[in-house]
């Protein structure tokens, strides 16, 4: 198939989320899909990679971080009119992390932090709020 994954055709992408003493890692986006909209970090998934591997991958390109051990959380979908992209992604949660998040690619984010359920941001995007709908509350308080 040619074209750009999301947009010439529906892609699949994948979603990490990073809970850390029950609180959650969102960076805020720049490019569309959802520009100017806080998310968990992800990204598609490669050709022949999986997409818990693509998971992980992309949240260390992302955030620096090291990270371990996921577990699949969920599946969602979005589908925006007003950016013209559609995207298939498959959600993974961990607690199992090493370092320090930075802003490691500022020219697609621009800011990051550490949210509980009670002091989100707003303009959640779509994979963040499909995330936290199916986070245990005992891990993320």
């Amino acid at each position: 198939m040619t074209g750009n994954p999301g947009i010439d055709f529906p892609g699949v992408g994948t979603g990490l989320a990073i809970l850390r003493n029950g609180k959650l890692l969102l960076y805020k986006r720049i490019k569309a899909p959802e520009a100017g909209f806080w998310s968990i970090p992800g990204g598609k998934v490669d050709h022949m990679e999986t997409a818990a591997a693509a998971a992980s991958r992309e949240a260390t390109e992302e955030t620096g971080l090291l990270i371990g051990a996921t577990e699949f959380l969920c599946t969602t979908e979005l589908i925006s009119t007003e950016d013209h992209h559609h995207w298939i992604s498959l959600l993974y949660v961990t607690q199992d992390i090493s370092g320090e998040p930075q802003l490691v690619e500022p020219d697609k984010l621009s800011d990051f932090g550490w949210f509980g359920r009670d002091d989100l941001p707003s303009k959640l995007s779509a994979f963040a709020q499909a995330a936290i709908a199916n986070l245990n509350e005992d891990e993320f308080r």
